[in-house]
């Protein structure tokens, strides 16, 4: 497991982050927008070198968590791949119309999704080699035998979970680019935890997008066992097994 990182998230206080899936196919075309509204205290915002990566859709995609502005959630856009080795660049996703984005000057956890390149084993160990701005940084992946996804396949298009800190876990689900998940609470037991989604009741664009939400898992919880999140509400009803890393 990933060596345990800063992060302090509240159960209460976890927020959906929407991100640009890079490098897998089916992805799609429009990235979905934060959830959080920027403002004018930060025109790039200050990011953190602690950086976390995590497993998703049985291997054949993966996140990597940074820190910073929470409006301003980094994409993913080059990445590469020689053996276990992964090489990627992060950066900022322009406003609609090509400038540059206004960030809040929050400092949080933020998930960036991509797809694990062909030819890469996610059962094997895997190294990140990831660029943010002026930071790059090392980010060891331990490998997973249950993993059966093929690197450059197409999704299945089914939630996903993985750690990529002792209490912290990324989300995965696909939908609409305008109406990311919204968690109204998380309930952690001794094997699991039951996040519950807040109802959308405005309109939605009817585009299909990869969302990543942190959940951060307070209280007892041992990430080397099976865990699973039980999702209730906002049309994502069901059961999603965490993947270990």
């Amino acid at each position: 497991m990933i060596t345990p990182s800063r992060l302090a998230l509240s159960a209460s206080a976890v927020h959906a982050a929407a991100l640009l899936l890079v490098g897998c196919t089916g992805s799609a075309e429009t990235p979905p927008t934060s959830s959080a509204t920027p403002d004018d205290s930060s025109s790039t915002g200050d990011v953190g070198d602690d950086f976390e990566a995590a497993w998703l859709d049985d291997g054949r995609m993966f996140s990597i968590v940074t820190w910073g502005s929470s409006s301003c959630v980094p994409i993913v856009d080059e990445i590469s791949a020689e053996g276990q080795k992964v090489t990627l660049s992060l950066s900022d996703a322009p406003d609609d119309g090509g400038a540059e984005k206004v960030c809040t000057a929050d400092f949080a956890p933020r998930a960036s999704i991509g797809g694990l390149p062909a030819g890469v084993d996610p059962t094997k160990d895997v190294e990140f080699v990831v660029t943010l701005g002026e930071i790059t940084e090392d980010v060891e992946l331990d490998g997973n035998a249950a993993l059966t996804g093929t690197p450059g396949d197409a999704t299945d298009y089914l939630p996903s979970a993985g750690w990529f800190d002792d209490e912290g876990i990324v989300l995965l689900t696909w939908g609409s680019s305008t109406c990311p998940p919204v968690v109204e609470n998380v309930d952690v037991q001794d094997a699991g935890a039951t996040v519950t989604f807040a109802t959308e009741d405005g309109a939605c664009t009817m585009d299909m997008v990869p969302r990543a939400t942190l959940l951060g898992m307070t209280g007892d919880v041992d990430d080397d066992e099976d865990f699973v999140l039980t999702l209730v509400g906002g049309n994502l009803d069901g059961t999603v097994n965490v993947l270990r890393g």
